[in-house]
């Protein structure tokens, strides 16, 4: 698309408004009601879905897709080179889906060969003040990371987790479904869904059962899940054993399944990554 005038004010080009001082590649393409602030630059090939707002001085890197209605707040820079020194200016990309709340001084990157190519966020997610979102990525649904969370490269967050302040992660880590991590958790290891993890080294100290009960998880599914938690992480058998013992047992909800399922990718994995094979 045309690059707007350079005078003051904002101009209508559309059905979107566009800041004059804005900058846009001719390559971009914008949808429909689209707002792009003063001093945003948006970069080559870059895809902006219907509804986005995009707040003064935001960045969005070359090769960056963004879907509908999401709002990218002051000073974010969204699709930016990877930080990686294997990184020598090849075509990645950074796909975003929908509704998607993304706060000041954000820092998203583009994937890497060493991935598929892709950095990859979800829907509905909250991404609050100075986070960080190194290279490949994937972000499901409905994630909260508070401000200053840090994602090394090729970590997984699985839909609903929830990472408070200043948490850290190790690449190559997978954050469990409506698993909830502490502030200032330092996490090197999986951490598996439905659980609290907290501290440093971090632990599983119990479920999450308040994220639980919000859902509507009735009792009898949050019973099963405290008792699996009971037998996997407060027995002194080695894993393996225990969560043979426990699928034998029957009875086994889907939410214990996953769990199971997840410890097993784990134990396959090196230091406790299961990605990190």
């Amino acid at each position: 698309m045309m690059e707007p005038e350079r005078c003051p004010g904002a101009e209508l080009a559309g059905t979107m408004m566009i800041d004059s001082t804005a900058r846009i590649h001719p390559s971009a393409r914008l949808g429909r009601n689209v707002k792009v602030g003063a001093y945003t630059v948006i970069g080559a090939n870059a895809v902006i879905g219907d509804g986005t707002d995009l707040r003064s001085h935001v960045t969005i890197g070359p090769n960056t897709t963004i879907g509908r209605n999401n709002t990218i707040h002051p000073y974010a820079s969204v699709g930016g080179d990877p930080q990686d020194l294997s990184w020598h200016g090849e075509e990645t990309y950074l796909v975003m889906g929908d509704r998607n709340v993304v706060r000041e001084n954000v820092t998203i990157n583009r994937g890497t060969s060493k991935g598929d190519g892709f950095t990859r966020i979800g829907n509905g997610n909250l991404i609050m003040a100075c986070a960080h979102v190194a290279h490949d990525c994937l972000l499901g649904d409905h994630i909260v990371m508070a401000n200053n969370v840090l994602l090394a490269g090729h970590v997984i967050i699985e839909d609903r987790a929830i990472l408070n302040g200043a948490s850290a992660v190790h690449q190559f880590t997978t954050i469990g479904h409506l698993a909830y991590v502490g502030g200032l958790t330092r996490i090197v290891q999986d951490v598996p869904p439905y659980m609290i993890v907290e501290g440093n080294p971090s632990k599983v100290r119990k479920v999450n059962i308040v994220g639980l009960q919000r859902l509507g998880f009735d009792d009898d599914r949050i019973r099963a899940l405290k008792n699996a938690y009971r037998t996997i992480f407060r027995s002194r058998q080695p894993r393996a054993e225990v969560i043979s013992q426990l699928e034998q047992a029957g009875n086994v909800t889907p939410e214990v399944l996953e769990l199971i399922e997840f410890l097993r990718r784990t134990d396959r994995g090196r230091h406790g990554r299961g990605r990190n094979v």
